[in-house]
């Protein structure tokens, strides 16, 4: 996928991608803060790296859960991030009309896991003419992304990769099958969604859980068994972020994680 993305840096540096920002946007000084943050230490790894950030929360638990600080407004702040550092950006996308509309904003549409198998919207997404990332559902066999992945072709956008972000087991756990990575490479990219990976959803409360310590581990596992990229929401105080806290992991910890990585990635080369 990074291929198709002119305003990428570090393409040619054989490291593994990443995207990495906010579950959602919350302001334009965090979202810049968080990116200028992020881009220094890609910088000093050689990583490519893509911007995330929500512009919308439509998979919530509860009718009072926080869903966004304006559709438009968030878009304009993606936006600003992408022409302040010359990087690319992405957001999900929830509606078949959201696809026009994100993609005059950011570089990279994503397709939620709950709506993977929604046609529809998978081919108003390649449409744009954008990179379209596809997550696997928590429901899915890797084999089965295969058709997910062919929706986007078929419809004559080869610009497309693969989110692995856990299976569900049980009614309140996710687990990771590293099986399905190099099965999903033959389709598409895949990338390692590490902090969804680690989510506790279906809580009585309401509020989805996380195990944020196990973030490392998850990480190194993907990039020994060959993932393409790491995708990790990140926040300078998680504990009081507007959405996914519970397994978020804080941005002050993210050098150390992005040079362990790094090394295991030059070690498999």
């Amino acid at each position: 996928m990074i291929q198709y993305l002119d305003n990428i840096h570090h393409k040619d540096s054989k490291n593994f991608f990443l995207i990495a920002g906010p579950c959602i946007i919350e302001g334009e000084d965090m979202a810049l803060r968080i990116a200028e943050k992020v881009i220094e230490l890609t910088n000093k790894y050689n990583i490519p790296y893509i911007f995330k950030g929500s512009f919308k929360k439509a998979n919530r638990s509860r009718v009072d859960s926080f869903t966004t600080i304006g559709e438009e407004k968030s878009l304009e702040i993606l936006k600003k991030v992408g022409e302040t550092f010359n990087i690319p950006t992405t957001t999900d996308i929830h509606e078949n009309e959201h696809a026009a509309l994100a993609a005059q904003y950011v570089d990279v549409l994503q397709i939620p896991a709950f709506l993977v198998r929604q046609t529809d919207l998978l081919i108003a997404a390649a449409a744009t003419g954008k990179c379209v990332s596809l997550k696997k559902g928590q429901f899915l066999s890797p084999e089965s992304m295969k058709f997910a992945v062919q929706k986007i072709t078929d419809s004559h956008n080869p610009k497309v990769a693969i989110i692995e972000r856990g299976n569900s087991f049980g009614y309140t756990d996710l687990i990771v099958d590293y099986r399905g990575i190099p099965t999903m490479r033959e389709y598409a990219p895949v990338i390692l969604d590490v902090t969804h990976s680690l989510q506790q959803p279906n809580q009585s409360s309401g509020v989805t859980g996380g195990r944020p310590d196990l973030i490392e581990t998850i990480a190194k596992a993907g990039i020994a068994v060959g993932a393409d990229g790491i995708f990790i929401e990140t926040h300078p105080t998680p504990e009081t972020a507007l959405s996914d806290g519970a397994n978020m992991l804080r941005l002050d910890l993210l050098e150390d994680l992005l040079q362990k990585l790094t090394r295991i990635r030059e070690s498999i080369l």
